[in-house]
């Protein structure tokens, strides 16, 4: 027991004891790792961990849930410590744990410091092996959620509020012959923003194996007869770790399953749905995915038989936390051996807003 001991004090604080560090000093982390952010009650909001600036993304900055954070438009959220393993090294802990120990002043062997809760008292940390237990039971219980809601939806797009939704951003899906697989409607969905069901079209995230891992919601309503997103702060969420899925929107020329990719394939992705079906309306004979965030997409996980990617970028201006991510994407990409293009459009911010603008006659 005392050499375990002695061993556990050389190899300094564990993550749990970090993260519980790095929440006590969790104002002075938000504001330097995301430094667009603004104050809000007892939370910093901002746009993503990009670090534009925004609302989707909130850390949680007192109280007993200090160091929390979750970016509702992603999904994706954690401890202080992910929170840096997300902002600086694209979800390594292990380098954002020696991120911390310098941050926080500590020696790279020190002593483990006990946890410390957010209201100053300490506390032991659970064993690791519980802690992971615990994690891997409620990301499979938000795996099953997310399966059931899209089971629960109707098949067909057809004359829902989803495909009428579609329809005011210039997205007919009677051109591409189809309606994507991924896409479903969900009538009465419950938000909890809002303590309310709202209709929402939804979609399945999917990983390399084409397995089920998380359901991407848009809550709708209608307004004068016009379908458009809720009024809530976060319309657009995603329920399910979505790190490395894809909504595979489209296939291509091929036809085949991304898995069955043709040797030699181009791929297109883009951050959200409308975008990436605004691409495949306007080049059907590409396969067009949706990153479902920007955060989200150095982290895609393609088969090898894909040897070119298309990156569609949002016009961001001179968002560096923007820029940072997609250059990440980049090297993601590049670093397997693919070429890599980024594509922009040349109208409004994204290609949606190109495909309503020659919708319009612009």
């Amino acid at each position: 027991m005392q050499a375990q001991r002695a061993r556990r004090m050389r190899r300094g604080p564990t993550a749990r004891e970090l993260a519980a560090m790095l929440a006590g000093n969790i104002r002075a982390l938000a504001a330097e790792l995301l430094p667009a952010g603004r104050r809000d009650g007892a939370e910093w909001k901002v746009g993503s961990v990009a670090g534009e600036p925004g609302s989707s993304l909130s850390v949680r900055l007192a109280g007993a849930k200090a160091g929390v954070w979750k970016d509702f438009a992603s999904g994706e959220g954690g401890d202080a410590l992910d929170l840096v393993a997300q902002v600086l090294f694209r979800g390594d802990r292990r380098e954002a744990m020696r991120w911390a120990r310098r941050w926080l002043g500590l020696p790279e062997d020190g002593a483990a410091a006990p946890a410390v809760a957010a209201g100053g008292s300490r506390r032991a940390p659970p064993a690791p092996a519980c802690a992971a237990a615990e994690e891997d039971a409620e990301a499979s219980a938000k795996r099953r959620a997310a399966r059931r809601i899209f089971l629960e939806a109707s098949t067909s797009l057809a004359g829902t509020g989803g495909a009428l939704y579609l329809a005011e951003r210039g997205i007919h899906l009677a051109e591409l012959g189809r309606q994507p697989r991924a896409l479903r409607f969900h009538p009465a969905l419950w938000n909890r923003e809002s303590g309310r069901a709202w209709p929402a079209l939804v979609a399945a995230v999917t990983d390399a194996a084409g397995e089920h891992i998380a359901t991407h919601r848009t809550w709708l309503t209608e307004r004068g007869g016009r379908w458009t997103k809720a009024p809530l702060r976060a319309p657009k969420m995603s329920l399910g770790s979505v790190r490395g899925g894809t909504i595979r929107l489209w296939r291509g020329a091929s036809g085949r399953p991304l898995r069955e990719a043709p040797e030699g394939e181009t791929v297109v992705i883009a951050e959200g749905i409308e975008t990436a079906l605004s691409v495949a309306i306007a080049c059907p004979e590409l396969r067009v995915l949706s990153a479902v965030s920007l955060a989200n997409m150095p982290s895609v996980v393609l088969p090898p038989a894909v040897r070119s990617v298309i990156l569609c970028a949002d016009n961001d201006g001179d968002n560096a936390g923007a820029a940072g991510l997609l250059q990440r994407a980049v090297d993601h990409f590049a670093a397997q051996g693919r070429a890599v293009r980024i594509a922009r459009s040349p109208v409004g911010k994204d290609f949606n807003d190109c495909l309503t603008a020659v919708g319009a006659g612009a």
